[in-house]
């Protein structure tokens, strides 16, 4: 070991019940001196979160709750970015808002966020990944001869989300989509991508994930049986299974190989399973657990069915099941269920894709008026994120008090009374991102396709995506003390920390801002608010124990920083 290398370990010894202490802080009490939460009640004037906070005061009310305090300026911007556009806002954009005096300017901030085209990628981007998980999963097109192209998907959903694609639309266009899933391919349409992969087995996981997705119902456990829980009947599966029967993948090579290069999904005439087929009544048959065989044809959910031929010049029955989805009211209820579970941390039902008599809504006149509403607006999501953030519940403090402490607490078992907003950590995306900003290493980024491939990369040091009980997917991202390790070393954060000529701390370190506003920067950029007293003093006694080593100080404050609870939780 060289000697400077001892003396720096010599150093960080000497400080590290102080590092310790930044690098475990979580959600601190506002320091003297710091904003206080804002009295202002942004968006009151609009109906909708008008109706969003007199229903939840409701069940307050209901269970003699009293909400936590308000949100500060900062906490609220930090959740705002990090909830709409996948990033923490940097040290400009929090002064910017922070210092402003308008009693509207929450509601600024959010159209400003939702609306206005400098962040009109950034909210596609962000969304595009978002909805990209739900669709296929993370792990989705990345196996060997996948006929999933992921990129595929992302241009689709990009495209559709910065030009604010009504969400019925994009709903359809996923469900009756063909024709080539890679980008540059004759015929290219990415909305493909959602159902290639899923046809083998005569469809059956197309059935399942489409009703999920779209439908908010679970059906996957009644292929073979019925649901014993539910209404769902196994007669039901396979009448939804009826639809996707003219549909096929069909694999395309790279010439001379036999490697998958793309795929095409196509409409074919059915002919049906009989034993005599008779495309004219283009049957299919499933098996009772007694072992008898049923017939069925298409029909929707609702009971609706639709002309039993499988031949495509008289019935395409993916464009009639589209049209089905988007006429019924589970599409926008389960829209508006992701929504407010993004945001708020749980939805009106857990799990929100599971949504019915058998599993009653937390708050059900606020879920079918929301859905209503959305309906109305034309399958705007914009509106319907615009109406939750600048609502009461969202607003709200992550601080409890007596009354919420455990009669608020979903992890105890208790419904989510949404009187308190849910710490949740961050998503891995969202980690890499806000890094990126923070460090302002955003600013030197590449195109859309080389930020996705450097993203991807660092991804896979962290997520691991594996199948659950229910089907699902569930990853290895869950902040265990390996994932701590990798943040502490990794490649991603040691950059962040780096002080070379040109990185972020050279530039703070060498800037004419004194010692405490290099340090009000650091947690500004990272935390979105000022250091406490306590976290000034320990900052202090690190200058000291460097010895004037400003550079290495800061280095360490930093790092601390970067660390800690606070840094990689949503609060």
């Amino acid at each position: 070991m060289t000697q400077s290398a001892f003396l720096r370990l010599n150093v960080i010894a000497r400080v590290l019940p102080a590092l310790a202490i930044i690098a475990c802080l979580i959600i601190p009490a506002i320091a003297d001196g710091q904003e206080t939460s804002p009295d202002v009640d942004a968006g009151v004037s609009i109906p909708e979160v008008q109706r969003i906070n007199e229903e939840i005061r409701k069940v307050w009310t209901d269970y003699e709750i009293s909400p936590s305090t308000r949100a500060t300026d900062g906490e609220w911007c930090r959740r705002v970015y990090l909830d709409v556009i996948g990033r923490v806002p940097s040290v400009e954009e929090l002064k910017e808002f922070r210092s402003s005096s308008d009693e509207d300017k929450r509601q600024k901030l959010v159209n400003k966020l939702l609306y206005d085209e400098e962040f009109t990628e950034l909210y596609a981007n962000n969304w595009t990944t978002l909805w990209t998980n739900v669709l296929i999963g993370r792990s989705g097109g990345s196996e060997r001869n996948s006929l999933t192209n992921r990129s595929g998907l992302q241009k689709y959903m990009r495209d559709s989300l910065a030009r604010n694609k009504p969400y019925d639309k994009i709903a359809y266009e996923l469900v009756t989509a063909t024709g080539s899933n890679t980008p540059g391919m004759e015929e290219f349409n990415g909305a493909v991508n959602f159902l290639t992969m899923k046809l083998a087995e005569n469809a059956t996981q197309a059935t399942a994930e489409t009703s999920k997705i779209f439908l908010g119902l679970q059906v996957q456990c009644t292929q073979c049986h019925n649901h014993p829980f539910n209404e769902w009947k196994q007669q039901k599966f396979w009448e939804m299974n009826a639809f996707f029967r003219q549909t096929r993948a069909l694999r395309r090579f790279t010439p001379g190989t036999r490697d998958v290069s793309g795929a095409e999904l196509v409409n074919e005439d059915f002919a049906g399973e009989g034993i005599s087929p008779d495309p004219d009544e283009a049957d299919i048959y499933y098996e009772l657990r007694n072992g008898l065989t049923k017939v069925a044809y298409p029909v929707f959910v609702d009971g609706t069915d639709i002309p039993k031929s499988g031949y495509l010049q008289d019935v395409i029955r993916r464009t009639e099941l589209g049209k089905l989805i988007v006429e019924s009211e589970y599409l926008s209820k389960m829209a508006v269920n992701r929504l407010w579970a993004h945001f708020l941390g749980y939805g009106f039902t857990k799990p929100i894709d599971d949504m019915g008599p058998h599993n009653a809504a937390t708050h059900p006149e606020l879920l079918d008026y929301l859905a209503k509403q959305l309906v109305a607006k034309s399958y705007n999501l914009k509106d319907v994120i615009s109406w939750i953030v600048l609502s009461e519940p969202y607003a709200l403090s992550s601080r409890t008090n007596s009354t919420n402490v455990k009669a608020d607490d979903p992890l105890l078992g208790e419904p989510p009374k949404f009187s308190r907003f849910y710490l949740r950590q961050m998503r891995a995306e969202e980690l890499y991102e806000s890094l990126l900003v923070a460090t302002q290493a955003h600013k030197t980024r590449g195109s859309y396709e080389e930020q996705e491939k450097i993203k991807s990369q660092w991804l896979d040091q962290f997520v691991t995506a594996f199948g659950n009980d229910d089907g699902g997917e569930a990853t290895t991202f869950n902040g265990t003390i390996p994932q701590a390790l990798m943040m502490f070393n990794g490649d991603l954060v040691k950059k962040a920390t780096s002080t070379e000529e040109g990185g972020f701390l050279h530039t703070i370190a060498n800037s004419t801002l004194s010692n405490p506003q290099k340090i009000n920067y650091m947690f500004q950029a990272a935390l979105s608010r000022n250091p406490t007293k306590s976290e000034v003093t320990i900052a202090n006694k690190l200058l000291i124990a460097r010895k004037g080593d400003t550079v290495a100080a800061l280095q360490d404050i930093w790092w601390a920083v970067l660390n800690s609870n606070e840094f990689i939780i949503n609060h």
